[in-house]
């Protein structure tokens, strides 16, 4: 699948995190990486990565059943996560290593 096909897979509503799913994810907080923020004349990047085990809790349903990565989130559910990032940013892209 090309990364246009992911781009487009954004739902509708956000899927909240129960309490017990949250909590299940703290553990994982000063684990996730962020890269150092790079720019083209359009837009500013950064990547981010969790951790292998973050994504064993995180949610079946946050996933593409068609690739198995993580779908494109809405800001309520990658916050949800722990992401943090300033104001105006969008989960664009998923990748799996």
């Amino acid at each position: 699948m090309d990364s246009k096909a992911r781009r487009a897979k954004v739902p509708q509503q956000p899927r909240m995190l129960t309490e017990s799913e949250r909590a299940r994810l703290d553990e994982f907080q000063d684990l996730i990486h962020y890269s150092s923020r790079y720019s083209d004349d359009h837009f500013e990047y950064r990547h981010v990565a969790l951790p292998k085990n973050m994504l064993k809790v995180i949610p079946k349903d946050y996933f593409d059943p068609e690739t198995g990565t993580l779908r494109i989130l809405l800001e309520e559910e990658w916050r949800g996560l722990g992401i943090t990032q300033s104001l105006g940013w969008v989960h664009y892209e998923t990748h799996s290593t």
